[in-house]
């Protein structure tokens, strides 16, 4: 059944029968409509964390200077405009409020309808609140957060008793620089105010402003370039400007290389990186000039550990003679990685095709996806098969309910290991 559209014609009728579906649910009944896999999955997970649907818990707001601070560094300030032309006045109109949360679900913008700013203050959906999806159960902002997809959460689809007459609408927006989730844009309000084609016009919003901010890095590599093209034309042998994210501006005496990974504390000096080997380092105006230095690389066995254990954040570390380095994963990433982990002899790109999608033909997707793997790992991680480096040490730290694996992923190889650790369906009896 098409809830959007059903609360859009009847709001009571809609909201009743989501309460009917709740209440069932959680009391380990089956109702009449099994609820949507993204809320089912939702609520799976509220019930193996604790949260209590029938108390409204609410974590200490953030000080006014630490919202100030986290709007004033947040990459998201970058795509305010975008985001209220998009948004603010339809929501205004149509008596909603459009919120702005940053990648760790604290709220640090909304604005919108007064009427209904007021109504969300009783939620407690104010600056500076933590609405993490683990903390305030199911809603617009904090499920985006842990789904990585846009979200449209109505009355009695929330987790938490005190929120079943509001519905939300959540978009995450993913950094175009590096896969990592930067915040979540919703829209709120009453049920009876919500439009079918709500989820569709925030999605879309979200991806404007992901747009901008492709375009302003593209903008921000052009000036590194103008800058770093002097020193560059002066040096001989090898050498590269990148930005602070590693995205390369400008080379000289190699092959174009678009993107290698940098480890988060880069600082001047020489160093090794993982793609390039011994480098000098040197800072420019906004970003680094490498100088590939031939020396051979430092040895001992390198470690890598693959942390899965929070759904909403998958982080590699690498541990290196030559030094270490963490990254966040996308959740593709995040996927394929651990794969890798269950093929220590090596997968194809096939293989991998068939784990991911149950399509052994989608080789394409694939390889364009370990080839950006393999830009930040290097010589750690082989291609024909694709396979860890075979003296590197691996581990994974995977959650402790099985169900919490790589919550996003429909892979078959991910979803047999789920299953296979006992981790079926939350909630059906």
């Amino acid at each position: 059944m098409n809830m959007a559209r059903l609360a859009a014609m009847d709001a009571t009728l809609a909201a009743r029968m989501l309460n009917e579906v709740r209440e069932a649910t959680l009391a380990g009944q089956r109702a009449r409509i099994a609820p949507r896999p993204v809320i089912e999955q939702s609520w799976g997970r509220m019930l193996r964390g604790g949260v209590d649907p029938d108390h409204d818990f609410r974590s200490g707001l953030l000080s006014g200077d630490e919202v100030r601070r986290r709007r004033e560094e947040s990459p998201l300030r970058q795509v305010l405009p975008v985001l209220r032309v998009g948004l603010l006045s339809v929501a205004d109109a149509a008596q909603h409020i459009m919120v702005i949360a940053d990648a760790e679900g604290r709220v640090l913008w909304r604005e919108g309808s007064r009427r209904v700013l007021r109504k969300a203050d009783g939620l407690g959906l104010q600056p500076g609140a933590d609405w993490r999806e683990d903390v305030v159960g199911t809603n617009g902002v904090g499920t985006p957060v842990v789904v990585r997809r846009p979200v449209q959460v109505f009355a009695g689809e929330h987790f938490v008793r005190s929120h079943t007459s509001w519905t939300c609408t959540g978009a995450p927006i993913i950094d175009p620089r590096d896969g990592r989730l930067i915040g979540v844009v919703d829209v709120s309000g009453p049920l009876e105010t919500m439009h079918p084609a709500t989820l569709a016009w925030v999605d879309s919003v979200a991806k404007l402003a992901e747009a901008h901010l492709r375009e302003a890095h593209l903008a921000s590599l052009e000036r590194l370039r103008a800058v770093a093209a002097p020193a560059l034309a002066r040096l001989g042998g090898r050498a590269l400007a990148v930005d602070r994210d590693g995205w390369a501006a400008a080379v000289t005496g190699m092959p174009y290389v678009r993107r290698i990974g940098l480890p988060a504390s880069l600082s001047p000096g020489s160093r090794w990186l993982p793609a390039l080997g011994s480098c000098t380092v040197e800072p420019l105006a906004g970003g680094w000039l490498l100088r590939v230095e031939d020396e051979p690389l430092a040895t001992g066995t390198p470690r890598i550990v693959l942390d899965l254990l929070r759904p909403d954040r998958c982080a590699l570390t690498v541990e290196a003679p030559a030094g270490s380095w963490s990254r966040e994963l996308s959740p593709r990433h995040a996927e394929l990685l651990f794969l890798l982990t269950e093929h220590r002899s090596g997968r194809g790109a096939a293989g991998l095709a068939d784990d991911l999608f149950g399509d052994a033909s989608r080789t394409v997707t694939v390889r364009a996806e370990m080839s950006r793997i393999r830009r930040y790992l290097g010589e750690l991680l082989h291609h024909r098969p694709y396979r860890f480096h075979e003296d590197a040490e691996v581990e994974v730290l995977l959650p402790d309910d099985p169900r919490d694996l790589l919550p996003r992923s429909t892979g078959p190889a991910v979803t047999r290991r789920r299953a296979a650790a006992g981790g079926g369906p939350p909630l059906r009896p």
